[in-house]
């Protein structure tokens, strides 16, 4: 029986490097177009002798690579896009033209040979909008222009405007899948992911810097559990035109965030506080509290979250260890 093939955009980055073993153990061959941008060699250096697995150093700007491999795929991730707050406070112009250009590229040629496709966006669409959970057909209230941070929500907004008018147009089979707060082994704190960078501080016993007054909430989700949802997403013939969260729905402020992985780490770290001006070098617009409602993803595949945060720190803690 021959394969299924998958391409994944952006695979060589976090999220995307363990969707290609997950993939891959499943039986799939395995396509990854990735710049390397964000993404890195050391996340899929594993994979690279696998007979089944592919992988293309170029971007999904390059549409005649794009359209070429999208044509002996059966089914399509487009997880590549410009991800992480400082890198979008400190590169606005290239986050929005990677965001909405690529997936322009990407969705042309999906639709051109008929493949299905899932689009990766964010809980960032869903702005400062202050109910909680929220639930995927909720309003977006996004801040002012001024502030470069929302230029990447508005980016992905348009990801999903764009893709879902591809599958009411066209009839393209396109599935909508925003992350919540995505953490495991192998992310980088390096474009402002706030676990990555307090675990390696801990653990080097350099004082812990928290944005704000730390009482911002957030749920974090163990990657093992996203891409268990998001391969069951793309496989279901009754999820094309939708929208889904996908993430926890365990809450936590970021203060007792650094005091759990201190705690974890037997770290000597102390906690500082910056304002955003002092972390981002210029003004910053945040939310308190984001929770998704992972009823719709529940329904559709039966998505549950099962690993705890205290045991997704202690992979990342593992992780972080052996890295130093």
């Amino acid at each position: 029986m021959t394969k299924q093939v998958a391409l994944i955009t952006g695979g060589a980055g976090f999220i995307g490097s363990h969707l290609s073993e997950l993939l891959l153990d499943s039986g799939y061959k395995v396509l990854v177009i990735d710049d390397l941008s964000t993404g890195s060699l050391e996340n899929i250096e594993h994979l690279l002798e696998r007979s089944d697995f592919d992988f293309f150093h170029d971007s999904v700007l390059n549409e005649q690579l794009v359209r070429a491999l999208i044509k002996k795929s059966d089914h399509v991730y487009h997880l590549a896009a410009a991800v992480g707050v400082k890198l979008i406070v400190e590169q606005p112009v290239r986050t929005i033209e990677t965001n909405i250009h690529g997936t322009e590229v990407v969705l042309d040629a999906a639709n051109e040979y008929k493949k299905k496709i899932l689009i990766a966006s964010t809980s960032e669409v869903y702005g400062k909008n202050e109910k909680v959970p929220f639930d995927e057909d909720d309003d977006m209230l996004l801040g002012s222009t001024r502030f470069s941070r929302w230029s990447y929500a508005c980016s992905k907004a348009i990801d999903e405007f764009l893709a879902l008018a591809f599958y009411q147009q066209y009839g393209l089979e396109v599935v909508v899948t925003r992350f919540f707060n995505t953490i495991g082994p192998r992310q980088t704190g390096q474009y402002g992911m706030v676990v990555p960078r307090f675990v390696l501080r801990a653990l080097k016993n350099e004082p812990i810097q928290i944005y704000g007054d730390g009482k911002q909430r957030r749920c974090f989700s163990y990657v093992g559990d996203v891409i268990c949802g998001v391969k069951a997403l793309m496989e279901s013939d009754k999820t094309s035109g939708q929208v889904y969260n996908l993430g926890s729905d365990s809450e936590i402020s970021i203060e007792e965030l650094a005091d759990l992985v201190v705690e974890m780490t037997e770290s000597s770290s102390k906690k500082e506080f910056l304002t955003y001006e002092q972390a981002y070098g210029r003004t910053f617009d945040d939310m308190q509290r984001r929770i998704p409602s992972l009823k719709k993803a529940n329904k559709a595949v039966g998505y549950s979250p099962k690993m705890s945060l205290r045991e997704t720190l202690s992979l990342i803690i593992d992780d972080k260890r052996k890295e130093l």
